[in-house]
């Protein structure tokens, strides 16, 4: 029993989540939100990111509440932020090699929490660049977001 439970720990934080798209990487962990989205805006930034921009979807949102009714919030998401974020040098690359992926410029990443665990859904560059000359560099792009997701969430 006790080495089921503490298999089921490792694969927990050891492994990615499985994302319901192929496109979107996916990884959680039972941290409070507010300490997420700020060691995600750091290790964003100690990977040559610049964070651009924080956006907390869910405080934009509750305005809406009253007006939206029963419609509001249906998922009880306890928090949604968003961190835009670029690497100068990969936009470079990008729009040497290919530039009408500059649309995946500047990234993004979505922490959102419930029941006191918070996930960071991140939209993979590399879904919508395959075949393109700009393929290889928005991997790299990618490997070290996923990194930096893993950083700020468990330590890696």
């Amino acid at each position: 029993m006790l080495k089921s439970l503490l298999a089921a720990i490792f694969l927990f934080f050891a492994l990615p989540a499985l994302a319901a798209h192929p496109g979107i990487y996916e990884q959680s962990a039972p941290l409070p939100f507010a300490q997420v989205v700020k060691r995600l805006n750091q290790t964003l930034d100690d990977a040559g990111y610049a964070v651009v921009d924080e956006l907390s979807i869910s405080e934009n949102l509750k305005g809406m509440a009253r007006r939206w009714g029963e419609d509001y919030n249906r998922n009880k998401l306890e928090g949604i932020t968003t961190l835009v974020f670029c690497s100068g040098w990969y936009v470079n690359q990008v729009s040497n090699l290919d530039p009408g992926l500059l649309g995946l410029c500047p990234l993004h990443a979505t922490v959102i929490h419930k029941a006191g665990v918070s996930t960071v859904l991140f939209n993979r560059p590399t879904f919508l660049a395959k075949g393109s000359p700009a393929e290889k560099v928005l991997k790299e792009a990618e490997d070290e977001v996923i990194q930096a997701i893993q950083a700020a969430l468990h330590g890696k």
